[in-house]
């Protein structure tokens, strides 16, 4: 392991993290709030200890990071601690502004942030300035397509390491480049975010929305982190027009964005052509039927069309790991809720910026238990798992069934710790499934009009770490409590 290098790029992302806080900083002085001088000080600070370790820490022209630098060990250790880096960053606004009671409070809340798991310990989530309030919905954008990605893109001495800090950071089982040039991958991913998020902007406001609205739910819709600025979330605006834009947004986030970059090439049929997406699409439909017709057979006051709309919109942002809400589901139905719940284990598309197992690990499980069953009534017949019509290797299949088990385990073991603290066995078990797939909203106590205020301290240090580990996909981080990690 080669902690220089890795010490030396954590500092640099550390201060492309502590930049983006002048930001909001300006934004709070602009409208005259206290709040700026508190975001101005931990910018400066924060970016100034940042620079300072990354004076210490450079390699000498010589050996800059490169290649021969950035390997596996070094790429798995920089991305996981490089989102404890932006998280303590992250943390210290809400500290200095008195916005959390304490840094473990801040802590979870900018992790939640960064991971775009959109889980709160905030109880008046209004009582906020707005400075601070933009500064937690930029935390959603910044981590919503990676700080990785975003450092490449800005960052290009990174060289040959760059892909394996690619590869370590990038959803789903099946990683890509867009183009030969890794940087011009990152450019381009960032591009296309850029483009949806102002065009959502721009939908909101038509809908009838404040810039400052538009903006910050713009931020957290994309990202898919479902951050607000207002305590009842999407349902603060009573609009079915403002419901119906975030739906498709958040929708278009859940989508592997090489299929966006497709469309916007000329190739229209890309998104029908691609076997995820068809699996996503249909899934969506389904429950979203599903939902609403429970809903109306229990009797429920609400009209047809408010039924249907509620229900796309909550199977929609949940399936996406968004965790918006128009409407306490707890007041559902329970086959409404167990639906909403199942929806939450399987997440968005690889490639998107949405948490949760991914659609493809299923459509690749589902597709080999197929094939099992095929295989014990005519054992001698030879068979694959094909995705997009392209045979994938066993070992592909073998780390999707991999990631399967090292997610139940996970999940089992921060519901049980979260059961040893008192809480409830349906709190404690969507608790943990809404902070490995970072969704954010669970059901019992952490349902959609409640929050994570009344965890204990070690609760929420151990779902903090259940957001980290569910955003990079459980091995970047679960291999640095490997010995062989850290030998040279």
């Amino acid at each position: 392991m080669n902690f220089r290098v890795v010490l030396f790029v954590l500092s640099l992302i550390g201060s492309i993290v502590s930049g983006s806080m002048f930001l909001p900083a300006a934004w709070a002085w602009f409208d005259g709030t206290p709040d700026a001088a508190v975001l101005l000080r931990c910018a400066v600070f924060s970016l100034a200890a940042c620079v300072a370790l990354a004076l210490v820490t450079r390699p000498s022209r010589k050996s800059a990071p490169g290649r021969s630098d950035i390997g596996v060990r070094e790429a798995f250790a920089i991305v996981s601690f490089s989102w404890v880096v932006a998280s303590v960053i992250g943390a210290l606004p809400y500290v200095l502004h008195g916005t959390t009671a304490n840094f473990t409070d801040a802590f979870f809340e900018a992790m939640s942030g960064f991971t775009t798991t959109g889980a709160s310990i905030l109880v008046n989530i209004e009582g906020n300035p707005r400075g601070i309030l933009l500064w937690r919905a930029l935390t959603h954008w910044l981590g919503g397509m990676g700080i990785i990605v975003l450092s490449l893109t800005i960052l290009p001495f990174i060289g040959g390491g760059g892909m394996q800090l690619f590869k370590a950071e990038s959803p789903g089982p099946l990683p890509e480049k867009l183009t030969p040039r890794l940087q011009q991958t990152a450019a381009i991913l960032w591009e296309i975010y850029i483009f949806l998020t102002a065009l959502e902007v721009g939908a909101l406001m038509l809908c009838g929305t404040s810039f400052y609205e538009g903006v910050t739910h713009a931020f957290a819709t994309v990202a898919t982190g479902g951050f607000s600025i207002y305590n009842d979330s999407i349902a603060h605006f009573r609009s079915p027009a403002v419901e119906w834009v975030v739906t498709a947004f958040t929708f278009l986030a859940g989508v592997n964005f090489s299929l966006h970059y497709l469309f916007l090439r000329g190739c229209f049929g890309a998104y029908f052509k691609d076997d995820e997406f068809r699996w996503y699409v249909r899934i969506i439909l389904i429950v979203a039927a599903a939902v609403a017709c429970s809903a109306l057979k229990s009797g429920m006051d609400m009209p047809f069309g408010q039924a249907l709309r509620h229900a796309a919109f909550q199977t929609t942002t949940l399936m996406t790991t968004t965790g918006f809400m128009v409407t306490d589901t707890l007041q559902w139905p329970y086959f409404a809720q167990m639906a909403l719940l199942a929806i939450m284990l399987v997440g968005g598309c690889a490639g998107s910026t949405s948490g949760g197992i991914k659609v493809v690990r299923f459509m690749i499980a589902a597709r080999h238990a197929k094939n099992d069953m095929i295989r014990s009534l005519q054992p001698h017949r030879v068979l694959c798992v094909r995705v997009n019509g392209k045979p994938q290797e066993s070992r592909v299949v073998s780390t999707v069934l991999s990631f399967f088990v090292c997610y139940i385990v996970i999940l089992i073991a921060v519901s049980l710790f979260l059961a040893a603290l008192g809480i409830d066995l349906l709190s404690s078990f969507s608790g943990a499934l809404a902070c490995v797939s970072n969704v954010g909203p669970g059901l019992g106590a952490f349902g959609p009009a409640s929050n994570y205020a009344s965890v204990p301290a070690a609760g929420k240090w151990v779902l903090a770490f259940a957001m980290l580990v569910g955003r990079l996909e459980l091995t970047t981080v679960l291999l640095l409590f490997v010995p062989d990690t850290w030998r040279r």
